[in-house]
């Protein structure tokens, strides 16, 4: 018999089955689609993929629905609301958390049995506590089964002021994230990297954002070539994308009055909504285009996941097909786990005004990209830079064939596969045991 007849290791078994776990897989959030690009890099290396969360836009037959996952769940928010802001907690919110614990991992293990998962993949779920008991069901799942996990953390709770006042210390410190001898950690950033280990002592492997630089992008087809006529940027303006949420640490007005700066014709397009932070700062920013005569458009609803048509019957695009259409992308904000928006900008070959946010300055800007940098507010260089390469066609096309390259260097899926394999030879040798089988077992995992 040969070894690969004999092995048991992911390499060799056609066999294994991942089980990504989050809150959902579904829209054009960070952790969806992440995910989306490490599952194509796995089924490249032969595994099959499988999904739990509250909302999933998977396809059925390898999804796995759990209603109470979801972090917007009415029981799951009330839970939310009574854990943050708080310094105590009443012992009847300590009780439904048990219950709704032991719930969620009755549906874990249901999954687990359903698919035959033999690696499971957490994405931000063991990370930052939108949904403390799933959190805690999936630590005592994998304690319990010992199943090999590979933990994708892309925002700690740390990392987020309004997390640090709380009423829920013991449930941060047993599973967001837990230390567990199965687990291996992945990180987003070096920064995540350095606070993890300081604050935890768990040591964890970086593997930055990706993008699939090693097929470029299509041109725009016959349905994306009315981009700017329906969103209303006419032939002799330019097209400023800011492709992000409105949300305060995107340092919109910071776009807002660069654009106003550079007194040329031109609509500053905003891609996405508020969002669940309310609409104080989008209020803030639509005040301050105003107040500086910028032409400045929220076209959230024309914007998607996937095209379709609005409730009026209009287009509905996705940011794949908006991207080709822009002359430059603003990105000025203040806090980024990583920074999607700004391979997004170079892998559409736009040129891309960036504040220098932390990770951007440690991770991003060392690799040698080129970029029209603010440090924190607007400057007449930043402004003359930027009115220089759009009015100078051959310094911005080798501007974006350079970014292009180090992007495929550092940013690729390539690259991506080299660290997952590498990952996965760490935590699954070829003398590992075979997984024990899980079935749900209320009497296995009584509070």
């Amino acid at each position: 018999m040969s070894h690969e007849q004999n092995c048991t290791c992911f390499f060799c078994s056609s066999r294994e089955r991942v089980g990504f776990i989050s809150t959902r897989f579904a829209g054009t959030d960070g952790v969806s689609l992440e995910t989306v690009k490490w599952a194509a890099v796995l089924e490249k290396l032969h595994f099959k993929c499988f999904y739990f969360a509250g909302e999933l836009d998977t396809p059925p037959e390898v999804s796995f629905l759990s209603e109470k996952a979801h972090f917007s769940h009415p029981e799951i928010r009330k839970i939310f609301r009574s854990c943050f802001d708080h310094r105590t907690r009443s012992r009847s919110v300590t009780q439904k958390i048990q219950k709704l614990k032991s719930e969620l991992k009755d549906e874990l293990y249901a999954f687990i049995s359903k698919f035959n998962i033999s690696l499971l993949i957490p994405e931000n779920a063991v990370t930052i506590p939108l949904n403390i008991p799933l959190g805690l069901a999936l630590t005592e799942v994998i304690m319990e089964t010992g199943m090999p996990v590979i933990a994708h953390h892309h925002d700690f709770y740390w990392e987020r002021a309004h997390f640090l006042t709380n009423a829920a210390w013991d449930y941060l410190s047993k599973a967001f994230p837990p230390r567990l001898p199965t687990m291996h950690h992945v990180v987003i950033n070096s920064e995540a990297d350095n606070q993890l280990g300081l604050r935890t002592g768990i040591s964890s492997n970086i593997v930055p954002n990706v993008m699939n630089f090693d097929v470029p992008p299509p041109p725009p087809d016959e349905y994306a070539s009315d981009v700017r006529q329906t969103l209303g940027v006419k032939d002799d303006e330019l097209f400023i994308l800011q492709p992000t949420r409105v949300i305060k640490r995107k340092g919109i007005e910071h776009a807002i009055e660069l654009v106003k700066r550079l007194d040329l014709k031109a609509k500053l397009v905003i891609s996405h909504a508020s969002g669940d932070e309310g609409y104080d700062y989008e209020n803030r920013i639509r005040e301050y285009s105003k107040l500086l005569n910028v032409d400045t458009i929220f076209v959230s609803e024309c914007i998607g996941d996937k095209r379709g048509l609005t409730k009026k019957g209009e287009k509905i695009y996705t940011l794949q097909d908006v991207y080709p259409h822009a002359d430059l992308v603003t990105y000025p904000s203040t806090i980024e786990g990583f920074g999607n928006a700004f391979l997004e900008a170079v892998f559409f070959s736009k040129p891309i005004v960036v504040n220098t946010y932390s990770i951007y300055s440690l991770d991003i800007k060392p690799k040698g990209f080129k970029a029209i940098e603010l440090d924190g507010y607007v400057t007449r260089k930043a402004v003359e830079q930027t009115r220089r390469i759009l009015k100078d066609p051959l310094l911005l096309k080798n501007m974006a064939a350079h970014n292009y390259d180090v992007a495929r260097q550092f940013y690729s899926f390539s690259i991506l596969e080299q660290q997952l394999t590498g990952i996965l030879n760490m935590i699954a040798p070829c003398t590992r045991h075979m997984i024990p089988s899980v079935r749900p077992n209320r009497n296995n995992h009584a509070d």
